[in-house]
C-alpha cells in the first residue's frame, strides 16, 4: 500500500476500493471496523475515518447505525439515464489520435451517446486514476487504448471491476495480454515486415531499426523487422537495433542515430526503419545535420501515414493506418455490445505499404 508522496488516507482509500472492485468484498457485505483496519495498516483512527468517509460520500460504502459499514450495490446505468461512453486513449490531441477520437466521437453522438474523453499521457498511474473515476460514473461502455501495453497491466483490478459491473469495453491499437475483450488494431508485425522487406528488395543490407518497446505495437513491429531479415538471409547486427521507452523518445533514438551516421561510409547503415512517422521526421533532421541526404545517402521509412509523412520536402515511405475508420469501427462494435449484447470478433487491419520519395534502390 506504500506510495511515495501520496497521503496515507488516500492510499488506504485506494486499497479498500481495490477490495470492492476486485470482488474481495461483495455488495452489502460488512467491512472490517475502523479499529481493525487501523491495526492492520498501522494507521491512526483519524486516517481510517477520513478514507472511509470519502468512500461513503462517493457511494462505495454505507453505514447502518449500530451495525457497521457495508459495501454499496454497484451503480449501473439505467435505461432512463443519458447513455454515456468514455473514450480513454494515451493521447487525445497529438499525432494520429485526434483522427481516431473524432471517428469514434461522431459515430457515438449519432447514436445518442454522451461522451467522456480522457488521456493517460501514456502513464499507468493516470490510467488508474481515470478508470477509478470512470467506474463511479453510470457508464454504458468504454473505448480504451492500453497504456504501455508491453509492460503489463497493474490496473487489472479496475478491468475486472468493469467485467463485474457488466460494463462492456473495446480496446484499440492493442490489448493487454490477459484480457479477452474485443479489440481493433493493425497487424503491426506484418507492417514491420513489409517496410523491412521493401528496403531489402532495394538492395539494403545494413538497416537500423528504431522501436518503442514499452507498447506491444513497437514489439510487434520489431518482430516483423527481424523476421524480414531472417527470411531474406540478411544478417542483422544487434548494434543496429535501438529499443526505447516513451520517456526516452526525444533523446535516445536521436543520440544513437548521430553515432550511426558518423561511422565510415563502408560501415554506415544505408537505411533506417522507424517505429512511426513522428520519429522518422526527427531523424530526417539528424541526417541533414550530418551533411547527408534522403534518399541518396540514407533511405528511411516511417509507420502510420500520419500528416507528418507528407509534411516535409521528403515524403515518407510508410504504412497506412486506418485512424478515423478505426475510431468509427470501435464505436460501432461497442454500441452493438451495449444495445444487442452481441459477441464481437476482433478486427485486425492488414497493413498497406505506401512508397514515396524517402527510399531508393542502393
Amino acid at each position: 500500500m506504500k506510495e511515495k508522496n501520496v497521503p496515507k488516507y488516500l492510499q488506504l482509500k485506494r486499497e479498500i476500493l481495490s477490495w470492492i472492485q476486485s470482488g474481495k468484498l461483495s455488495p452489502n457485505e460488512k467491512i472490517p471496523t475502523e479499529h481493525e483496519i487501523a491495526n492492520q495498516f498501522q494507521l491512526s483512527r483519524h486516517t481510517v475515518r477520513q478514507a472511509l468517509g470519502e468512500l461513503e460520500n462517493e457511494g462505495w460504502l454505507y453505514k447502518i447505525q449500530g451495525s457497521g459499514t457495508f459495501v454499496s450495490k454497484p451503480k449501473l446505468a439505467s435505461k432512463q439515464e443519458v447513455k454515456t461512453v468514455a473514450i480513454l486513449t494515451t493521447y487525445i490531441s497529438d499525432y494520429i489520435f485526434p483522427h481516431i477520437v473524432r471517428g469514434a466521437e461522431e459515430t457515438l453522438r449519432k447514436k445518442g451517446y454522451r461522451l467522456l474523453l480522457a488521456s493517460t499521457d501514456n502513464d499507468k498511474t493516470k490510467e488508474r486514476d481515470h478508470l477509478e473515476a470512470m467506474i463511479q460514473q453510470p457508464l454504458s461502455g468504454l473505448i480504451i487504448e492500453p497504456t504501455k501495453s508491453a509492460q503489463g497491466n497493474p490496473n487489472l483490478s479496475y478491468y475486472l471491476t468493469l467485467n463485474n459491473l457488466h460494463i462492456p469495453y473495446v480496446m484499440i491499437n492493442e490489448r493487454y495480454l490477459e484480457m479477452s475483450c474485443p479489440s481493433i488494431k493493425m497487424d503491426d508485425e506484418r507492417g514491420g515486415y513489409l517496410l523491412t522487406d521493401h528496403l531489402i528488395q532495394l538492395g539494403h543490407r545494413r538497416i537500423a531499426g528504431f522501436f518503442k518497446t514499452d507498447d506491444l505495437q513497437g514489439v510487434n513491429r520489431l518482430k516483423g523487422f527481424i523476421r524480414a531479415h531472417q527470411e531474406h538471409g540478411v544478417s542483422l547486427s544487434s548494434n543496429h537495433l535501438v529499443s526505447y521507452t516513451t520517456e526516452e523518445k526525444n533523446t535516445k533514438p536521436l543520440e544513437l542515430a548521430h553515432s550511426f551516421l558518423q561511422q565510415p561510409q563502408e560501415e554506415r547503415v544505408t537505411a533506417i526503419v522507424c517505429y512511426n512517422d513522428e520519429l522518422a521526421i526527427k531523424l530526417l533532421d539528424v541526417i541533414r545535420q550530418q551533411g547527408l541526404s534522403v534518399p541518396d545517402d540514407i533511405s528511411i521509412v516511417g509507420f502510420d501515414d500520419s500528416t507528418f509523412a507528407t509534411a516535409t520536402e521528403v515524403k515518407l515511405t510508410t504504412i497506412r493506418h486506418p485512424k478515423a475508420e478505426m475510431g468509427i469501427k470501435a464505436a460501432e462494435m461497442l454500441v452493438r455490445m451495449i444495445e444487442q449484447n452481441d459477441e464481437i470478433q476482433d478486427i485486425i487491419y492488414q497493413p498497406e505499404l505506401i512508397v514515396r520519395e524517402s527510399t531508393k534502390k542502393i
